[in-house]
């Protein structure tokens, strides 16, 4: 892995050090101009260390999914390649993944995945009731709504998941939830707006940059840590010349973070992904 560099850090970000060496969407923005805003007061991450992920270069701009998977993986001593996980993981028509398809493929390796989710496009709150059928107030959405092919394609996916023992809960995204997983030793995979994250213009379908005639991008990235109070997430992003701060390694003001996290409704995205072996301690539960 090349070494990250320093870069233009848009409101709320700060570099961070890589982790030392050791044992998640649409597809990425395009490499492309510095966010756009004073650059914010860096200051060194405190508190409880960062996990060990280390994230490889995304080869493309449309798998920064299956690279985030990859990592998780590989933080776990799963020893499989990267190539293989983009190859396995099956990409939507437009390129890119979401975090369903991310999750069943961490499913048929054995592990045992839970999405917490706030995309009201595909849930519906009352779905999370005690005694609804989440797989058939599935397909009945589909049913009805048949126009919308991406809505469609994901339903496909979460039916699959869902039947393959992988869990789907409405919850909120607090500091708590985020901590939950991070005191166990367990990284998150998040599906957000990379648009909101790094404070750079919307895009075109070519990944030209264009805040008139462009829409919002997601992308994947991983939450591996978090200073004392939990003010800043420490992030690995697969994609090193991003826009924002420009590296890999970087901590992100959690307000900054979990509005990003929320953005992502407007790509299918606004979700948390947690992928553990499935001899581990069970997930946090509401």
């Amino acid at each position: 892995m090349k070494p990250p560099r320093t870069g233009t850090i848009p409101p709320g970000a700060h570099d961070a050090a890589p982790p030392s060496q050791g044992s998640l969407s649409q597809g990425s923005p395009s490499q492309g101009p510095p966010s756009q805003g004073p650059p914010s007061q860096g200051r060194p991450s405190q508190g409880p260390p960062s996990l060990d992920v280390q994230v490889l270069p995304q080869p493309t701009d449309t798998v920064c999914g299956p690279t985030c998977l990859h990592a998780v993986y590989s933080y776990f001593g799963d020893p499989i390649e990267l190539d293989q996980v983009i190859d396995e993981v099956t990409s939507l028509p437009q390129g890119g993944t979401l975090a369903v398809q991310l999750g069943y493929h961490a499913l048929l390796r054995g592990y045992r995945a839970s999405i917490y989710t706030n995309n009201l496009q595909t849930f519906d709150p009352t779905w999370f009731r005690p005694g609804v059928d989440l797989s058939e107030r599935l397909a009945l959405q589909g049913a009805v709504k048949k126009s919308n092919k991406k809505l469609l394609l994901a339903t496909d996916w979460y039916l699959r998941y869902l039947a393959a023992g992988g869990e789907v809960r409405l919850e909120s995204f607090t500091p708590e939830l985020l901590r939950s997983f991070l005191e166990r030793k367990v990284p998150i995979l998040a599906g957000l707006s990379a648009t909101y994250l790094y404070g750079c213009p919307r895009e075109l379908e070519d990944g030209t940059y264009d805040d008139i005639a462009g829409s919002p991008t997601g992308h994947f990235v991983v939450i591996q840590g978090y200073d004392q109070d939990i003010e800043h997430l420490i992030i690995a992003d697969p994609l090193p010349d991003n826009p924002g701060p420009g590296c890999q390694y970087y901590s992100v003001e959690l307000p900054r973070l979990l509005a990003a996290i929320h953005l992502g409704i407007v790509t299918y995205d606004a979700n948390l992904l947690v992928i553990e072996p499935a001899e581990s301690p069970a997930p946090h539960s509401a």
